[in-house]
Parts: C-alpha cells; sequence; structure tokens
C-alpha cells in the first residue's frame, strides 16, 4: 500500500499539477479545494503527510487544516505550501513541520516531501517504539493509553467503582436490609407503624 497525502489547495491547476506529479511517484493522493473539505477528509481518512495552502477562503484557512492535522490520532507529516514567505517562527508555530515556497520544481519537490516523511516517520517512531508504520498510530495509541489512566490513582482520592460492582453493592444491600424489614413487620403492629 503507498503512502497517502492529502492536498489541500483552493487553486484547482496546482492541486491536479501536484496530484500528478506525486502519483508517478507512487503515492496515494486525495485533494480537498478549501480548508472546510481539508478538515473534513482528515476526519474520515488517514494520512502520512498533508500539504496545505496558506490563504484560501481565508487568511487563516491553512492554519486551521494544519490544526486539525496535528489534531489527528494518526499523527500526519504536514507541509505548509505558499507564495507568500513566511518566517520560520510563524510557519512552525502553526504546527508545520515544513515550509514548501511555490512555485517549487518537481525534483525538489519531491526530495522535500521523502525527507520530510523519512525525518517524521524516525520521529513517530521514537515516540512509540513498537509502531513501524506511521498510521499503525492510531490503533497502538488507545491501548498504550488506556492502561496508564486506570493504573494512576492520586493519593487521598476515592477509588472509582464500576457500574457492576455498585449494582452488586446496591443488591447486597437491599437484599441485607430486607430480613430487618420483614421481622419487624411480623412480630408486632407497632413497630411497624413506627417506621412510617
Amino acid at each position: 500500500m503507498g503512502r497517502r497525502i492529502l492536498l489541500v489547495d483552493d487553486e484547482v491547476a496546482v492541486l491536479l499539477t501536484l496530484k500528478a506529479v506525486l502519483e508517478i511517484s507512487g503515492f496515494e493522493v486525495d485533494t480537498a479545494a478549501s480548508a472546510r473539505e481539508g478538515k473534513s477528509k482528515l476526519h474520515t481518512h488517514e494520512y502520512h503527510m498533508v500539504i496545505t495552502d496558506m490563504r484560501m477562503e481565508s487568511d487563516a484557512a491553512g492554519a486551521e487544516v494544519i490544526q486539525a492535522a496535528r489534531s489527528a490520532t494518526y499523527c500526519p507529516a504536514v507541509a505548509l505550501l505558499t507564495a507568500f514567505p513566511v518566517a520560520e517562527e510563524d510557519w512552525q508555530e502553526m504546527g508545520a513541520d515544513k515550509l514548501l515556497v511555490k512555485p517549487v520544481h518537481t525534483r525538489i519537490l519531491l526530495e522535500q516531501i521523502e525527507n520530510l516523511l523519512t525525518t517524521h516517520e524516525a520521529k513517530l517512531a521514537r515516540v512509540a517504539p513498537n509502531v513501524s508504520k506511521t498510521v499503525a498510530v492510531k490503533k497502538a495509541a488507545p491501548a498504550k493509553k488506556t492502561p496508564a489512566k486506570k493504573a494512576i490513582a492520586k493519593p487521598g482520592a476515592k477509588t472509582p467503582v464500576s457500574r457492576k460492582s455498585a449494582t452488586k453493592k446496591s443488591t447486597a444491600a437491599k437484599s441485607a436490609s430486607k430480613p430487618k424489614a420483614k421481622k419487624p413487620a411480623v412480630k408486632s403492629t407497632p413497630k411497624k407503624k413506627s417506621k412510617k
């Protein structure tokens, strides 16, 4: 299975050109012509990399796509593609891993994408050593997080009770109280009145 890339750009010519170049190089490519469409695809599919334009339906559209990519559980690499010069601290602050400046030569673009994917996968491998593929991170992450949450207990805090154990306790309490309630009712009527 090829590595999947999501291209987000409101210029159709750019989308089609980049899509063709990347597919010839062996990538699986999805496209989105707006930040809204890009964010939607990030939620419904998994990608190894997201390449987004900065200014689309608004000046902050690219930043919104980057933010959505950063919150995705499968942790894609993120590149910001723009014709406008952006200071390094600005695009890094947005959450991008790489800045690609339009127009870009095909060979250079492919080299930059390959390098970014390689360094990103290496970074993910350091974070999750048992995970060899980027997309597999999504499956591994919940399994690692769940036991950690159960194991950690704050000092002095009450231990959480599951629904089953709570039901067992309340059933046991009811059955324990039944004989006490029945005995006064059988023995004498005055005690029954005092309970009311």
